[in-house]
C-alpha cells in the first residue's frame, strides 16, 4: 500500500484519472449525456478541476479512445465473458473497456491496465463482486487481445449499424468504410487565424491547409497556445470554416447568423468586415459566443431567440448552420455514433425546413443565403435545398466554383453543393488527416 507522509493511504497514481474517466463514461452511455459538457463548462466533472493537466490529458485519451472503438472493444471482452456483461453491475463494464482500451490501442504497461481496472471495481459498490472477473478477463486480454484483434474487421464494428448501413447505401461501401477508418483515428487541431497563417502555422509547428486553415498536432491546454490571449486566432475544423466564406465578399453588408453559437462562422464574417447579426435560442451559449468576439477584438450584435420566429432585416445575407445529427462530427465527437439515431435524422429535418423557409423571408430580393449543417445524411442536406426549390420559386441554386474552395474541386458535389467528407485530405500521418463531414449549398433570393 502506498502511505502519504501523514501516514495515511496515498492515492495510487492515476487511479484518480481512471475513475474520472470511468465516471463520464458512465454519464455518455448510460446518461446520455454529450461528451463536451462532461469535460468543459459549468457542467463538467468537478474531479477535473483538482487533476494536473497530464492527467486532465489522460482523462480525455481513455474516453476518446473507448468511445471511438467501442464496438470492437466490446466484442473483444465479449469473447472471454460467457454469460456477457454483468447486468447488475454496470461499471464492471466500464472498467473493462478502460483497461481494454489500454491494452489494445493505448501505451500502457499491461500491468497497470490490469492493476488499476480491479482497483477500479474494487472502488464501487456493485462492481466489487466482479473484481476477479475484471481481473481474468483483462489478463486474458494481455495474452491473446492483440491476436485477437489481427483477425477482425474493426471498421464497421466501430460503427452503429443503422449509420454504417446509411453511408453504404448513400456513398458506397468503399467509402463508407473510409469514413469509418477516418473516425477511429484522433483529429488533428484546426484554427482559423486572422491573418499571417503561414507565420502562425510554424510558430504552432503546423501547416496551412489549402482552404487557408492552420493545422496542428496541439498537446497541452488549447487557452495556453501561443496567440490564443491575443486573439490571433479561433479553433474551428477546416470543414466548418467553409460554408461562411461562400458568401463572397461581405464587406460592409448586412448578414444573420441563424443559429450561431459557439460563434466561429460569426467571427469570420465579423472579419470579413460584415455588419453581423448572430441569432439563437440559449442565452449561455451566445454569452461564450461574446466571450469568444471580445478574445477576438471582433464586435456582432447578439439576439437570444428562436431563430424560426425571429423577426429582422431584411438582410443582404442569411448563413444558416442548421441544428443537425451531427453525423460528420464524429472524428471530433465520438460520443455522436453512440448518443445518436436514426429517428434523430428525421425528427430534425421540420426545423430545418422552418429555418431554411424562415431564411427566405429575412433575405432582401437578390441577397444570398448559405444553408449548411455537420451531417452526413441527405435528408439535413442536398434533399433539404432540393425540397425548398420546389416549394419556393423565388429561390435558386447559386452552383459553386471551384475557387469557391480554393480549388479543392473534390469537395464540390455534382449539383454544385459543398460536402466534403471526414475521409477526405488522407496524409501519411493521420494525426494530420480529414475534416468534418459539411454540406452547404448557396441560394439567391430572385
Amino acid at each position: 500500500m502506498t502511505v502519504s507522509r501523514r501516514g495515511a493511504p496515498a492515492e495510487v497514481p492515476g487511479l484518480a484519472a481512471r475513475r474520472i474517466a470511468a465516471d463520464i463514461l458512465d454519464s455518455v452511455l448510460r446518461r446520455h449525456r454529450p461528451l463536451d459538457g462532461e469535460l468543459d463548462g459549468p457542467e463538467a466533472h468537478p474531479g477535473l478541476a483538482s487533476l494536473p493537466e497530464r492527467d486532465r490529458a489522460l482523462v480525455r485519451k481513455l474516453v476518446a479512445t473507448v468511445l471511438r472503438r467501442l464496438g470492437t472493444l466490446r466484442h473483444a471482452l465479449r469473447q472471454y465473458l460467457e454469460t456477457g456483461f454483468p447486468d447488475d453491475a454496470p461499471r464492471a463494464e466500464t472498467v473493462m473497456l478502460i483497461g481494454a482500451a489500454q491494452i489494445l490501442f493505448l501505451d500502457v504497461p499491461d500491468h497497470a491496465a490490469v492493476d488499476l481496472g480491479v482497483r477500479l471495481a474494487q472502488a464501487d459498490r456493485r462492481a466489487a463482486r466482479y473484481a476477479g472477473l475484471v481481473n481474468a478477463v483483462l489478463r486474458r486480454l494481455t495474452r491473446d487481445g492483440r491476436g485477437l484483434l489481427a483477425e477482425l474487421d474493426t471498421v464497421p464494428l466501430d460503427t452503429p449499424e443503422w449509420l454504417f448501413t446509411r453511408w453504404q447505401r448513400n456513398f458506397g461501401n468503399e467509402t463508407a468504410r473510409a469514413i469509418a477508418l477516418a473516425h477511429g483515428h484522433e483529429p488533428p487541431l484546426d484554427l482559423t487565424v486572422k491573418t499571417n497563417a503561414e507565420s502562425w502555422a510554424q510558430r504552432l509547428r503546423g501547416r496551412v491547409l489549402p482552404t487557408g486553415s492552420v493545422r496542428t498536432v496541439a498537446q497541452g491546454q488549447v487557452s495556453l497556445l501561443p496567440g490564443y490571449t491575443e486573439g490571433v486566432w479561433w479553433v474551428q475544423d477546416a470543414a466548418a470554416a467553409l460554408p461562411a466564406r461562400l458568401l463572397g465578399d461581405i464587406a460592409g453588408k448586412s448578414v444573420a447568423d441563424l443559429c450561431a453559437a459557439p460563434g466561429g462562422k460569426t467571427a469570420q464574417l465579423a472579419l470579413a468586415g460584415a455588419r453581423v447579426t448572430a441569432v439563437d435560442r440559449s442565452a449561455s451559449r451566445l454569452a461564450r459566443l461574446r466571450d469568444n468576439l471580445t478574445r477576438l477584438g471582433l464586435e456582432a450584435e447578439t439576439v437570444a431567440a428562436d431563430a424560426t420566429e425571429w423577426q429582422g432585416g431584411p438582410f443582404d445575407a442569411v448563413l444558416v448552420d442548421a441544428p443537425c445529427s451531427s453525423t460528420g462530427t464524429i472524428r471530433r465527437h465520438p460520443d455522436v455514433a453512440w448518443l445518436k439515431h436514426e429517428s434523430d435524422v428525421t425528427s430534425l429535418a421540420g426545423l430545418q425546413q422552418r429555418l431554411l423557409d424562415h431564411a427566405v423571408a429575412l433575405v432582401k430580393p437578390g441577397g444570398v443565403i448559405v444553408y449548411c449543417t455537420c451531417s452526413l445524411e441527405p435528408e439535413e442536406g442536398n434533399q433539404q435545398v432540393e425540397a425548398l426549390l420546389a416549394r419556393s420559386p423565388s429561390v435558386r441554386r447559386q452552383p459553386l466554383a471551384p475557387a469557391s474552395t480554393n480549388g479543392m474541386a473534390e469537395f464540390l458535389n455534382a449539383a454544385g453543393d459543398l460536402r466534403t467528407l471526414p475521409s477526405q485530405w488522407p496524409d501519411t500521418d493521420s494525426r494530420m488527416a480529414g475534416l468534418d463531414g459539411f454540406y452547404a449549398a448557396r441560394l439567391e433570393r430572385t
